[in-house]
């Protein structure tokens, strides 16, 4: 039991001579990089033409950007606290669609909806080793768009008609939504000897996208994966 304990006591001892974070300091982290999201029970679409609401279709993540800073207060050599604030695109995709009927083909194509926040991520930083830091906490969003994008194709013949159209839907649903999100970061970043900073994060929605959803639908929340390359300049 004692080895263990002089072994432990060691180990704690490197990984604070490694960090060499100095508590009482204070740094700031401009970042900048890419989300992968996705909107939960999102898979019932309307399509904007009569007679063809609610058509399930599987979804898949939306690809944006994001932009922010963080500041930094190191409590200890392990320990730090950091606020942030950052603008994100999220939301999510839907798969193709088409259906033919009466020689008339309808088809969809690059639907996805759009969404935008700024955030303000609070995080406990714990670092494991050197440079690697295990990151949780809390942010808070408040939603800055919201649209849906998506092409819808007719084409085919139809009682000696014939139909050959393509519209370009862009509208927005951002009166749908809650401009309020909450959500649980968790992440893991790491800090290189030329203070750049390699960082992955996943926010785990806690408040719901919508404002109202039917009885039989279940509510829709925000997952996002962020992943950022920031510089690390202390004050």
């Amino acid at each position: 039991m004692k080895k263990i304990f002089v072994v432990a006591t060691m180990m704690m001892a490197a990984i604070s001579a490694s960090a060499q974070y100095e508590p009482g300091t204070f740094s700031v982290q401009p970042r900048v990089g890419f989300t992968a999201s996705t909107m939960s029970n999102m898979e019932k679409l309307d399509i904007p033409i009569d007679g063809y609401y609610g058509v399930n279709l599987d979804t898949w993540p939306a690809v944006g950007l994001i932009v922010g800073a963080d500041v930094e207060y190191q409590l200890s050599p392990l320990v730090s606290l950091s606020a942030g604030l950052n603008w994100a695109q999220t939301g999510s995709g839907w798969e193709d669609w088409k259906h033919k009927e009466n020689g008339v083909t309808l088809e969809i194509k690059d639907t996805k909806a759009e969404t935008s926040y700024l955030s303000i991520p609070l995080t406990a930083n714990f670092y494991v080793w050197k440079g690697l830091a295990l990151r949780t906490g809390v942010q808070m969003g408040f939603l800055t768009s919201a649209k849906l994008k998506m092409t819808v194709t007719t084409s085919g013949t139809q009682n000696g008609v014939n139909y050959n159209q393509s519209t370009d839907y862009d509208e927005s649903f951002k009166s749908q939504c809650n401009k309020f999100d909450l959500s649980i970061p968790v992440g893991v970043s790491y800090e290189f000897n030329n203070h750049l900073v390699l960082d992955a994060r996943y926010n785990i929605g806690v408040t719901k996208v919508n404002k109202e959803s039917d009885p039989d639908e279940k509510d829709s929340r925000n997952g996002v994966f962020s992943l950022t390359i920031g510089y690390k300049i202390k004050l």
